[in-house]
């Protein structure tokens, strides 16, 4: 890479994830020279970047908190704000929020001053989010060591528990994480079962980056989106939906997800969906409540029966 500032920017970019680089990794990947390497830490230097080399066989460079923030054009508050929001967001799988804002929230915890670390810890601990009671929150530190590990393309440890409860210790080359707008997930390659796995990260304790480099593996089918999307679907069983709404394709489709797909005008103040969904008879019943207009179903007929369930059972609350 002979383009100077291209360079610096990429030497930056990986000095930012919470590891120990050896000088020959940073050239090889860069493919300059480990001279190279030691002039370009030094202008970082002089830029007010704190990169911190150590000695010996396996020393290397890495980039540590200083007394001031690094010239990111943040001031305090501005830092502050950013890492409290990011947090936020992370640690509930706000859609939108996706694995380029965990990285930068990796990367920004990373250099914060021990003050201003200070200041978004303790503004997080006063507040509380209004989430949906799905007790999928996560920690954001959880967050930030996957993608650290995905990154820095390290094995990952940590304790995962099952749906049914069972508790694992697993150990892992971490692909992706995927955020569904609902959960996250992290697809990796397990060791331990020598397969592809999706693990839902409000499961997983005690994550512990190893140190352990590996050369990511290739992903079996497309993206890791896609192998996610592949997974999810295997554990549900899919669900043929036909429903008629009577209100405009515009209204209905302001209140369903994108994912369900396209709806069939029907008239004016008429639409129909028919759609093949890989999601909970529960979720599925709920969102169609949440239209906030009439409709009829016309299938499946399980879909039918649970709607007349719940609607008893409402009723019933109503009354009491």
């Amino acid at each position: 890479m002979t383009d100077t500032p291209a360079r610096l920017l990429s030497l930056l970019s990986l000095l930012q994830t919470p590891r120990e680089w050896p000088g020959s990794e940073l050239a090889q990947r860069l493919d300059v020279s480990p001279r190279t390497i030691r002039r370009d830490i030094d202008r970082l230097r002089e830029l007010g970047y704190p990169v911190e080399a150590s000695r010996g066989s396996i020393g290397g460079y890495r980039l540590v908190a200083g007394t001031a923030m690094p010239p990111l054009l943040l001031d305090d508050e501005e830092a502050v704000a950013i890492a409290v929001g990011l947090r936020a967001g992370a640690g509930h799988a706000i859609e939108g929020v996706d694995e380029a804002s965990v990285r930068a929230l990796a990367k920004l915890e990373q250099v914060l001053p021990s003050r201003l670390r200070h200041r978004v810890s303790t503004l997080q601990n006063a507040t509380m989010p209004l989430t949906r009671g799905d007790g999928s929150t996560i920690d954001p530190r959880t967050l930030t060591v996957m993608a650290s590990a995905v990154t820095g393309q390290e094995r990952l440890r940590f304790a995962y528990r099952a749906g049914d409860g069972t508790e694992t210790k697993r150990e892992a080359e971490p692909y992706r994480l995927v955020s569904t707008g609902w959960r996250w997930y992290l697809v990796a390659y397990d060791l331990g079962r020598e397969a592809w796995r999706t693990f839902r990260v409000d499961r997983v304790s005690e994550p512990f980056a190893t140190g352990a480099r590996f050369t990511p593996r290739a992903l079996p089918t497309g993206d890791a989106a896609e192998f996610l999307a592949g997974s999810i679907a295997r554990r549900r069983p899919e669900l043929a939906i036909d429903v008629s709404f009577a209100a405009p394709a515009e209204f209905v489709s302001a209140r369903l997800p994108m994912s369900i797909g396209p709806l069939e005008r029907t008239g004016e103040d008429g639409c129909r969906l028919r759609a093949v969904l890989a999601d909970s008879l529960e979720w599925v019943a709920l969102r169609l409540a949440l239209v906030d207009c009439e409709f009829t179903v016309h299938g499946p007929p399980q879909l039918v029966d649970y709607l007349g369930d719940l609607g008893s059972r409402l009723t019933r609350a109503a009354a009491r």
